[in-house]
């Protein structure tokens, strides 16, 4: 018996978001109409959504002896997530996102990762990754954790399957550095965007295909509004967004993970987890943050 339905391996980060009139470019101005501070990070994100969906969950990350990584130990344990995979450094700062959201629910980001860049293989507890019946991958913005999630997945038993969430830092990295981790992913969820500049391909079926043929059990692709994009190579759907009035799309994608993965933990069928992922993230889109909307399984339990 696994103890674990899933331990993410990704960036902690604390999310400082500002609502702004809008996203200004280059020699541009706006300004601020309201700030939030919440508990991020896009693996963390999906594993809080499948905390409040009632699975068992752990996590591998690194956070600094600071406000920030109290912060973000305090609320995993606060959402019922499995902390002893997180290595406290004893130097360092913890990771930190600014994020500015318009009206309209677009968000641009700045990432300063701090000690989240710095996991090496050697800190990790193979023996508590080995627990999980998933290991949930999200990108780093350095080399040396990259690595050391490369290093891991080519350490974890066949019976540990693992789902990645690319994101735009991966997808660039290209199908070959991203290899080793796809040779051997069941689940790859990627949204256009990341799955386009990864494949070369703007049709996100052609480029589901291409990624299928690498080894990938089963591709996910994200369409924002119009919902998402599934095949196992056997089936294939489109299936539609639900029609909520958004308030902000930070964290839409890793909400859809958590309802995807919670559909495969329980046997749904590739639509049913389709539906569930959109599901959940159409819920994490009607209020600002990351994981403030993420719904409970009672929630879920309607929609079943």
């Amino acid at each position: 018996m696994k103890r674990f339905d899933v331990i993410g391996f990704g960036a902690l980060n604390v999310d400082k978001l500002y609502k702004v009139n809008k996203i200004a470019g280059p020699e541009g101005e706006g300004f601020i109409k309201g700030f939030e501070e919440a508990c991020g990070g896009s693996a963390a994100n999906t594993i809080v959504g499948l905390a409040r969906l009632g699975c068992k969950v752990g996590f591998i990350g690194k956070v600094a002896n600071d406000r920030e990584g109290k912060m973000l130990l305090e609320d995993f344990r606060k959402e019922g997530v499995n902390t002893k995979g997180i290595i406290r450094a004893k130097t360092g700062r913890s990771g930190i996102v600014m994020g500015f959201v318009d009206e309209m629910g677009e968000r641009a980001l700045y990432v300063d990762p701090g000690v989240n860049d710095t996991i090496s293989f050697e800190e990790i507890d193979l023996g508590y990754a080995c627990q999980a019946k998933f290991i949930h991958l999200t990108s780093f913005v350095g080399e040396m954790s990259f690595e050391t999630q490369k290093r891991l997945v080519k350490n974890l038993p066949e019976d540990v399957k693992v789902s990645l969430d690319p994101g735009e830092l991966y997808a660039r990295k290209g199908i070959k550095a991203l290899n080793p981790i796809l040779e051997r992913t069941f689940v790859f969820m990627p949204n256009s965007r990341e799955l386009a500049l990864l494949t070369g391909m703007e049709d996100h079926v052609k480029g589901a295909e291409k990624m299928l043929g690498l080894g990938v059990k089963i591709v996910a692709v994200k369409l924002s509004g119009r919902g998402c994009y599934v095949t196992d190579g056997k089936e294939s759907h489109h299936v539609e967004a639900f029609k909520v009035h958004i308030v902000d799309t930070t964290g839409a994608g890793d909400a859809f993970c958590a309802g995807f993965l919670y559909g495969l933990l329980n046997a749904k069928s590739l639509k049913e987890c389709a539906r569930l992922g959109n599901f959940v993230a159409s819920r994490c889109i009607m209020k600002m943050g990351a994981r403030t909307g993420l719904p409970r399984l009672e929630e879920l339990k309607l929609l079943l």
